[in-house]
């Protein structure tokens, strides 16, 4: 019997060792339509990763139809004005645009990006942190059935109460991947981004088509530690509060509860006694085809 306590203790530990590490991780790949060569390198990697399409990249048709075909989730990536002086993309949205004009550019991103599913704002600091701004796009954004996934380029973004009174739900982005190109940088941020997902659940990092990004991500996709699940952003749209994020939203009414309690159930007979040695033979063989075990056992 002790050595049944012993089992059951150490098996216990590794469940909860196994559930506190586990969680998603979300990639998209921004700017998508102007490198090819880059790109289907990109289209490679497991279909799970995801890519932003620019609407008025020389490749963007090209591109988004090619992603979808080898399985990989699409997202407009839309121009927003920075609050920085830059060379801006054509049909870059400004708060000062009428609900028309958004109007027109979202419906032109959508003709011009087949098969997206999301969208994300390309820069954007200025149009994000403005509420009547972002409100326009919300209302634009409301006619299709596309989820916005925040950059965050911003803090104080208003992408989430701008989305009230609409069915829009609203994502939010975790990690840079590539702010910096240098090559030790960018797999410091993946590794972050791994542990971000270890510790809420979840997290979404964005990165951009350079070789270095590319080549980061073919040396440690394959690494990922077995308790971590590649994600499409969509996989993420109902996922619950976690420490250190937000919730996902849709902003219009409270999600439904997921499971009602029936109520007290009696049995009409006495229920049979369950060994406690039939109880821990049950839980050591969901143990032992868990991946974590697997792993643990190869190092033995």
């Amino acid at each position: 019997m002790l050595q049944l306590r012993k089992i059951s203790v150490l098996l216990s530990g590794l469940l909860l060792s196994y559930a506190a590490h586990a969680g998603k991780l979300a990639i998209v790949i921004d700017d998508v339509g102007y490198r090819p060569a880059e790109e289907n390198k990109v289209l490679q990697m497991p279909q799970a990763i995801s890519v932003a399409v620019l609407p008025n990249a020389p490749h963007a048709h090209e591109m988004a139809s090619k992603a979808h075909q080898m399985g990989h989730e699409v997202l407009i990536h839309l121009p927003m004005a920075p609050l920085s002086k830059q060379p801006l993309e054509k049909d870059t949205l400004t708060p000062e645009m009428s609900s028309e004009e958004v109007a027109r550019i979202m419906r032109n991103a959508v003709n011009n990006v087949p098969y997206a599913v999301g969208l994300n704002n390309h820069m954007g600091s200025r149009m994000t942190s403005s509420l009547p701004g972002m409100q326009k796009v919300m209302q634009a954004l409301n006619h299709y059935n596309l989820y916005f996934l925040d950059s965050m380029t911003i803090a104080n973004s208003q992408a989430v109460p701008a989305a009230q009174g609409t069915q829009v739900k609203v994502l939010k982005r975790r990690v840079f991947l590539d702010d910096s190109q240098d090559i030790n940088a960018i797999r410091q941020q993946f590794s972050r981004a791994v542990k971000l997902a270890q510790r809420d659940g979840y997290a979404i990092a964005i990165g951009h088509p350079h070789p270095n990004t590319v080549r980061v991500l073919q040396q440690m996709l394959p690494t990922l530690p077995a308790e971590i699940t590649l994600v499409r952003p969509s996989q993420l749209l109902n996922e619950p509060l976690h420490r250190g994020s937000r919730t996902p939203v849709t902003p219009q009414k409270p999600a439904t509860p997921r499971f009602q309690p029936p109520g007290l159930c009696k049995p009409t007979q006495p229920l049979t006694p369950v060994p406690a040695t039939r109880a821990l033979n049950v839980v050591s063989e969901s143990v032992a085809q868990s991946p974590l075990f697997t792993r643990i056992k190869s190092l033995f």
